[in-house]
């Protein structure tokens, strides 16, 4: 059980240095933001190629086998006070890591195939960028945080109810998640920023909290 929790602990910290990091190579690095038309992203993507290829493993890929191993390290913890409610949360966990994987799979199959067309074609290239971009983005939750709001929102609820995690980060837990939640409304998906933002933070008081290895008890 030590060497588990040691393992999510670390885990939860990678998680919150990949997810920081990831921002600032895409807002600063590459600039993305300022990047719209297709023609454009493909002409980022051939240029930087290098980079995306490594960032995308860096968030997605090896984000989703730390979030297996957090996710089972989370359930050892808190499965005896409240099982039916982290079993889920482990389901959903284990779902979100294997579609962040398929996620960061696809991103970089698919930029070398489309660098492999601009050469000859960067209108058609563009084109399957598109097509290859909307999966990526779909497995990646881009369209709303479906599956990490309800991971963080039911980790922090079954640690609330029955003990094993600071009070404090339960309750950002659940704030965090309800946030997430949300951003699956077309309207607030503008918020998933501030679902990240507040995940580093709660990923980080996590990591340490189980390095720690000292579940708190409830009264």
């Amino acid at each position: 059980m030590k060497t588990l929790q040691k393992f999510g602990g670390f885990s939860a910290l990678y998680m919150a240095a990949a997810h920081l990091i990831g921002i600032v190579i895409f807002l600063v690095i590459l600039d993305y933001l300022s990047i719209t038309g297709p023609a454009q992203k493909v002409a980022l993507n051939v240029d930087k190629q290098m980079v995306i290829f490594s960032t995308n493993l860096l968030m997605y890929v090896f984000f989703g086998f730390a979030l297996i191993v957090l996710s089972l390290a989370l359930y050892d913890r808190l499965k005896s006070g409240s099982p039916a409610i982290m079993q889920v949360a482990t389901a959903i966990g284990i779902i979100w890591a294997g579609s962040l994987i398929a996620s960061g799979m696809v991103a970089n199959a698919g930029l070398a195939t489309v660098v492999s067309i601009y050469a000859k074609d960067p209108a058609q290239a563009a084109l399957t960028w598109q097509g290859i971009e909307s999966v990526a983005n779909g497995l990646g939750n881009a369209n709303g945080e479906i599956l990490g709001g309800p991971l963080t929102l039911l980790v922090s609820l079954a640690a609330l109810r029955a003990g094993g995690l600071p009070k404090g980060l339960n309750i950002l837990g659940l704030l965090v998640g309800t946030v997430g939640i949300i951003t699956i409304i077309p309207a607030l998906n503008a918020l998933t920023g501030v679902f990240g933002l507040g995940q580093i933070i709660w990923f980080v008081w996590l990591g340490i909290t189980l390095l720690r290895n000292n579940p708190v008890k409830t009264a």
